[in-house]
């Protein structure tokens, strides 16, 4: 493969932030969870937005950079952030460490969002600028929404146990399968195109945002 100068950037930089937003999604299930009294996060150094801290090689180092140069459907994954439960007994707890992750996206590209709009109205219109902004929004609000399918591990998949009662035991038997459904999800073209629906709906309410502010 040959790929301009400019390309190589683009891939750069779409890669840098899916690290740095992987680390930050990371970083929010593991501070909710010392917030609510667990430490084991903590103790095991996922408190931290450094990114070595929650790199897995295969997921956030291989996956990512396949996907993004051969357009793969797969964003990427870091090392999961582990937790007692015994140190988090309410339900709602659990729920709530959960939900940080997909939070701390969904956070990140209102962030982008802000400052999208914040540069179009005082008139710095730098090409690069936007299309940086444009990219944080992009990679969040897909990370968000791909982290929230209801498939194992993701995080969408918890809520099953934590607000429909399934048991830890089936949960554990329908995670066997996880990989292998999520990737017929997102690579079989019916259900892909569905994900892809989905997706776009997802970034409706940003896009109404800014043009509310601009």
């Amino acid at each position: 493969m040959n790929f301009s100068t400019s390309q190589i950037i683009t891939y750069l930089m779409s890669y840098l932030i899916v690290v740095l937003s992987l680390s930050a999604h990371e970083w929010g299930h593991a501070w909710t969870a010392d917030r609510f009294g667990d430490d084991t996060p903590r103790r095991e150094g996922r408190v931290t937005f450094n990114p070595l801290a929650h790199i897995d090689p295969i997921g956030t180092v291989l996956m990512p950079l396949i996907a993004i140069v051969i357009g793969f459907a797969v964003i990427g994954w870091a090392k999961p952030v582990y937790i007692n439960p015994r140190n988090l007994p309410r339900t709602s707890q659990r729920a709530w460490v959960t939900i940080a992750g997909p939070l701390m996206n969904c956070m990140l590209a209102l962030a982008g969002t802000l400052a999208l709009a914040l540069a179009f109205r005082t008139g710095a219109v730098n090409p690069n600028l936007l299309e940086l902004l444009k990219t944080i929004i992009i990679i969040n609000v897909s990370l968000m929404m791909f982290n929230l399918l209801p498939v194992p591990p993701l995080d969408g998949s918890k809520f099953l146990m934590y607000w429909f009662g399934m048991s830890e035991v089936a949960y554990v038997s329908f995670a066997r399968f996880g990989w292998i459904i999520l990737m017929l999800l997102i690579n079989v073209p019916f259900t892909r195109a569905l994900l892809t629906t989905l997706l776009g709906w997802a970034f409706v309410p940003f896009s109404l945002l800014l043009n509310v502010l601009t």
